[in-house]
């Protein structure tokens, strides 16, 4: 039996029209179509059919990639998948710049490609990637992913939501955004309350500062400094939708507007009883496990507690259970019941 794509099968048999016009419609549907034949006597080889499969698109591709736009981020798409396929799947996701019919090994040399154009990030899961993931200069590797993507990438995103390398990526700006804020205000704060403590504007300006005052002062740059940092706390990432998402209420829904909602329940009232059986034979924990294990298997038997040292077991019973089948399957184990009551 053979299978693949159309340029490979067609290499070994002739395709039929129709055959041909029905993988052009599943490509253009974003499907892609794969050929099957088998071989007979000699070299004949004899076309079967074809069947399609396709990738579901991730539900959150298409919002993360219009955040990304938003950012001023070109998207492009590397796939191994034929043209028109690729194309179809672009479209929905809303990538710039589609690149199909890549090999495996050759999404590594895309990738050296497109850095000549500027910065590039790579986001993969699988194996084929690793190349390519180590040849961008930041790798994102989607946390479900194989091993080896995410042993090859820089940063690795936990769960399998391509909204969170938009995410990751606003973190990170937001991170050096606050990061130059605080080198700019400690640098100016520096070069005017440092030259003023130490008396260099006395002669020029008048200016004069207090020690005290001074060293309150240096105290307060610091704490501008972690406050300002601190502001990252209030980040909030995006869902779906482009707006930030909510906590998951907790709170009880108010009982005005709540739905009424009645449930019968009924369950049926169980009648246990307990049976004490005075057991020869166990001399240790694996004897107990043995016994217990037999008496539990019956079906009106809810749990049986055994012990090797007192010579006995305590049977919990939910059911109608005989005296003669709790012996009968002790006894099957090679001990001896002596009593039950």
């Amino acid at each position: 039996l053979l299978g693949g794509s159309q340029t490979y099968l067609s290499g070994k048999a002739e395709l039929e029209t129709g055959l041909l016009e029905a993988s052009e419609r599943l490509s253009a549907s974003g499907k892609t179509p794969l050929f099957f034949a088998k071989e007979e006597d000699g070299n004949a080889v004899q076309v079967l059919g074809l069947i399609a499969v396709a990738d579901t698109i991730r539900s959150d591709s298409a919002a993360a990639v219009r955040l990304l736009k938003e950012m001023g981020i070109r998207t492009v798409m590397v796939t191994g998948d034929n043209e028109r396929t690729a194309q179809a799947i672009g479209a929905q996701a809303g990538v710039d710049r589609v690149i199909a019919s890549v090999l495996p090994e050759g999404k590594a040399d895309v990738i050296k490609s497109l850095g000549a154009e500027g910065k590039t990030m790579m986001v993969g899961d699988g194996i084929n990637d690793a190349p390519a993931l180590t040849s961008a200069d930041v790798g994102f590797a989607i946390g479900a992913g194989s091993d080896i993507a995410i042993d090859a990438a820089d940063v690795v995103v936990m769960k399998s939501r391509l909204m969170d390398v938009a995410e990751a990526i606003r973190l990170s700006r937001a991170v050096i955004r606050n990061i130059h804020e605080n080198l700019f205000w400690a640098f100016i704060y520096n070069i005017i309350g440092i030259p003023l403590a130490a008396g260099a504007y006395i002669h020029a300006f008048g200016w004069s500062m207090n020690p005290m005052f001074g060293a309150a002062a240096m105290s307060l740059s610091s704490f501008f400094v972690v406050t300002n940092a601190l502001r990252l706390n209030f980040f909030r990432m995006q869902g779906e939708d482009g707006h930030p998402l909510q906590e998951k209420q907790t709170t009880e829904p108010d009982a005005g507007t709540a739905p009424k909602q009645t449930i019968f329940y009924h369950q049926e009232e169980k009648t246990m009883t307990t049976r004490t059986m005075k057991i020869e034979g166990m001399m240790c924990g694996h004897c107990e496990a043995r016994v217990k294990k037999a008496l539990e298997a019956l079906p009106g038997v809810e749990s049986a507690e055994v012990s090797h040292e007192k010579g006995e077991a305590l049977v919990h019973l939910s059911g109608q259970e005989s005296d003669e089948a709790l012996k009968k399957a002790v006894e099957e184990q090679d001990y001896i019941v002596k009593e039950i009551r």
